[in-house]
């Protein structure tokens, strides 16, 4: 049986979740990432603000956009009410300026999450052999790099740390360029954690938590995105 917010998103017709939506979907997993709240009117960006903490990154809500940055749908580190305003009416004119088709739902308002390293933690359904968890250096470097070790699904911490240690980003999670170590074990316990959730949640076919900021404390998906697959839902 599902999740209810995939249900939800199947009933309704979608191939694809909403970013709090995945959220939701990360907590019945236990994989960890920074609290949130949705606005959608400047007043309720700047309350939200004041509830996380400051600095605050805020990016565009909608279901038909899968990559903010690719709209001007990101902005990091805004502090006080000017800024949180200002940065509030900044992603709505460039959703429509980028992306006139899209609906908008409002903007995301999160705290910004400092670590040693961002690295991607992905997922996905190979036709011959089932449910895939990748992990790899991530943020804008994904698909430079293409830095990235494979493992199929189920998988325990053992084996994650060390499809961890066959990447290139496993120095800089070490604590390289006199950054603290990660905490490693947190990070392998998101990529155990993100093939459960593909084992027990079939209609999703695509799983992306990129960045993922992993330091000495644990690491946050920071960014989620779930895409799914309609084959054989009935409601």
């Amino acid at each position: 049986m599902s999740h209810p917010v995939v249900d939800r998103a199947l009933r309704e017709g979608r191939d694809a979740l909403r970013e709090w939506e995945a959220y939701e979907l990360c907590d019945a997993y236990g994989i960890p990432h920074p609290r949130w709240a949705l606005a959608n009117t400047e007043e309720e960006a700047v309350a939200a603000s004041l509830r996380l903490e400051n600095p605050v990154v805020l990016k565009v809500s909608s279901l038909d956009v899968l990559h903010k940055s690719d709209v001007g749908g990101v902005l990091l580190g805004l502090r006080g009410e000017q800024e949180i305003r200002d940065g509030f009416r900044r992603l709505r004119e460039e959703l429509a300026r980028r992306a006139a088709h899209a609906r908008w739902e409002g903007v995301l308002v999160q705290p910004l999450v400092a670590g040693s390293a961002e690295v991607v933690v992905g997922g996905l359904r190979d036709p011959q052999f089932g449910p895939v968890v990748m992990v790899g250096s991530g943020g804008v470097l994904v698909e430079v790099l293409r830095d990235v070790a494979f493992r199929l699904a189920p998988l325990d911490r053992a084996e994650a740390l060390r499809q961890i240690q066959e990447t290139a980003c496993y120095r800089l999670l070490q604590g390289a360029r006199g950054r603290p170590p990660a905490d490693l074990q947190a990070l392998a316990d998101v990529l155990v954690r993100a093939g459960q959730l593909l084992l027990s949640e079939p209609h999703v076919r695509e799983l992306d938590l990129n960045p993922v900021v992993a330091g000495p404390e644990g690491c946050w998906a920071v960014d989620a995105r779930v895409l799914l697959d309609r084959a054989g839902y009935t409601s």
